[in-house]
């Protein structure tokens, strides 16, 4: 045991330092402007976010190709666009010390239809039903256009680095790309980039080294891991575990440990047994094996409700930093409070449209929240009690716009 609490900065391996042991996890905002650019809304979010006491604050998924978004209003960076606001949305989350990092990311196959006729991945495989009727299947990748994406990570991290941002986190978890990669389910090639682990691990062990080859050996470079993905034949425990020793051999400064997909979606509690949700942390018992081989500090997320969960999962010294996300959407102020030794408890609890058949068929966690985040990102106050049906409903008018400007254009 250790007597490290939430209170305590981490320094990393690169020899940058965290005022404490909270990071936000990423949420996706979807709320970029036409042209895949950044805006005011981002800083103003996170500028609140920034005020309310986090250390380490990991944006939602920026894409590094707009020929491939996850969401309709995804940010993006390549070459060609230039994005003004990124140096305020840095300077917004810099404010009292804290860092905020830049999550990179390519969706692979989780493209939705009307944003990808043709998706991309390690093989032409689709999703299982009911997600073949939101995603199109998959062409395989080609070599050339594998080596385009790992240039296209560094180009992202490079451009972040520039604006201000202090570190960035690679997205290896939840299905999209690089978790694709590392899945044998989904990767199924017979080239180097597939078969044994060392291979399908190869795509995210060179899109680190070529970030690394861009940013230089004293910015942080992070990276989102599932423990698994809970799919049988699917990433297993083991392959996760050798893929996160590797990692830590090569220099990652802070690993976030997390698990499942949107075909199996442990991370938001889903199919959780009760008494791992008593313990809060739900990939616990994999920290404890994985910290026993990697020196790199690990970040844990998911379940974390409490101060007291939190400083118990710190104490075992088998993670450095308490990752949570949802928590801050619907109160920005939960990271102070939990610091000033409140008994600070999460408003996040199960949600339901009163539905069964919406419940099942929407993404109702990643909706009702990112509603949340624009709401902080407008300048107003979370509400925790906006109804999920109307949540699911709003998605569905967006998604019906988006699906007819994406046609008219």
């Amino acid at each position: 045991m250790s007597n490290i609490t939430i209170t305590d900065n981490l320094t990393l391996p690169c020899g940058a330092t965290i005022k404490n042991r909270i990071g936000k996890s990423a949420m996706s905002e979807n709320m970029g402007s036409k042209g895949f650019l950044s805006n005011r809304s981002f800083h103003t979010l996170y500028g609140r976010w920034a005020d309310g006491g986090t250390g380490l604050l990991i944006t939602g998924n920026v894409m590094v190709d707009q020929r491939a978004l996850g969401e309709a209003r995804n940010v993006v960076i390549e070459k060609g666009i230039k994005d003004p606001s990124l140096k305020g949305w840095a300077e917004a989350g810099k404010k009292h010390q804290t860092h905020i990092w830049v999550q990179l990311n390519h969706p692979g196959k989780q493209s939705p239809k009307f944003l990808s006729a043709v998706p991309v991945a390690p093989s032409a495989i689709p999703l299982k039903k009911p997600l073949n009727r939101v995603f199109n299947t998959p062409r395989a990748l080609s070599d050339t256009e594998i080596m385009d994406i790992i240039e296209r990570f560094a180009y992202a991290a490079k451009v972040c680095k520039e604006n201000g941002f202090t570190g960035v986190q690679i997205h290896g978890a939840h299905g999209y790309l690089v978790s694709q990669f590392l899945s044998p389910t989904h990767n199924q090639r017979t080239d180097k980039w597939g078969g044994s682990i060392e291979n399908r691990m190869r795509f995210v062990s060179e899109i680190y080294q070529a970030i690394r080859a861009e940013v230089g050996p004293e910015f942080p470079v992070s990276i989102k891991l599932n423990s698994a993905d809970f799919q049988k034949g699917g990433f297993t425990k083991e392959d996760s575990m050798a893929v996160v020793k590797h990692l830590s051999d090569l220099g990652m400064d802070l690993i976030e440990i997390s698990g499942g997909t949107y075909e199996t979606p442990v991370m938001t509690g889903t199919n959780v047994k009760e008494s791992t949700k008593v313990r809060e942390a739900y990939f616990l018992e994999y920290c404890e094996e994985v910290r026993k081989i990697v020196k790199s500090p690990l970040m844990l997320t998911g379940g974390f409700r409490s101060s007291q969960g939190m400083n118990d999962a710190l104490a075992t010294g088998v993670c450095d930093m308490v990752g949570i996300a949802r928590s801050l959407a619907i109160n920005p102020e939960f990271s102070n409070e939990l610091l000033s030794g409140k008994d600070a408890k999460s408003l996040v609890k199960p949600l339901s449209t009163g539905f069964l058949f919406l419940d099942r068929t929407f993404p109702l966690e990643i909706v009702w929240y990112t509603d949340q985040i624009h709401l902080l990102g407008k300048g107003q106050d979370p509400n925790i009690h906006r109804s999920p049906l109307r949540s699911v409903l709003g998605m569905v008018w967006e998604l019906g716009i988006n699906v007819l400007k994406k046609v008219r254009g």
